[in-house]
């Protein structure tokens, strides 16, 4: 909470036309010199500036300010609000963008639909601080710039941070449907079914070749037992 009373010389001056307080009290309550309090008891500071009764305002109590009339030594206390206001949040704008630097947001824009398609218009606002209707006319190749236009990164350029840039890709990136990647699919593997099955035509080829071995083998073993057979009667 401040310690500042609302309207400080608006205050002052109610106190100085109101009270018997010193110079240095008025001063050290409404955070203002002495002797531009005095000036405001001369009339020569704050003309024109209707008083405004801190009393009547929640800011002092009558007993306070009686008690530092008595006391001149004594500080003037401000009272606690009874009513407490939510702190309003900021609401956040477009980026400010330094004069030097906005004859590149066309080209920081350009680098962004082209390499970060994903991106959304409110995201391409945030960060380097543009409108709806420059982004749809570099889209569309309708700035009136379009020609002379190259993509520049807005990092490079000092338009965004690279923190700013990758966080607004991931959001991006989450806000992306997950079917999407599925619907061509490109080459696949084949079914093992084929990968592992003979061929017909080769089939009966290698069959004659397995019965033309084992003809040949048992010949072989026949001519040899023949052979034997030929030694023994010998």
């Amino acid at each position: 909470m401040s310690n500042v009373p609302l309207m400080p010389k608006a205050t002052a001056v109610w106190l100085v036309d109101n009270t018997a307080l010193s110079f240095e009290q008025i001063g050290d309550f409404c955070k203002l010199h002495p002797l531009e309090v005095k000036g405001i008891a001369d009339g020569e500071v704050a003309q024109g500036i209707k008083g405004l009764d801190p009393i009547s305002t929640g800011q002092l109590s009558r007993d306070e300010i009686t008690l530092a009339e008595k006391d001149h030594n004594r500080r003037l206390r401000l009272l606690d609000p009874k009513v407490r206001l939510p702190e309003q949040k900021k609401r956040r704008g477009p980026r400010y963008t330094p004069v030097s630097r906005r004859h590149d947001r066309p080209n920081a824009i350009l680098w962004l639909l082209r390499n970060h398609a994903e991106l959304k218009d409110a995201q391409i606002i945030r960060l380097v601080g543009t409108t709806k209707a420059t982004i749809q006319s570099i889209r569309d190749r309708t700035h009136w710039n379009s020609p002379q236009l190259s993509p520049m990164d807005p990092v490079t350029l000092g338009l965004c941070s690279q923190i700013d840039l990758d966080l607004e890709v991931q959001r991006a990136a989450k806000d992306r449907p997950a079917t999407a990647g599925h619907e061509d699919r490109g080459a696949t593997l084949l079914p093992a079914d084929v990968t592992t099955g003979h061929d017909e035509h080769e089939e009966e080829p290698r069959k004659g070749r397995e019965s033309l071995d084992l003809e040949t083998v048992f010949a072989k073993l026949g001519g040899s037992k023949k052979n034997e057979a030929e030694d023994d009667e010998d």
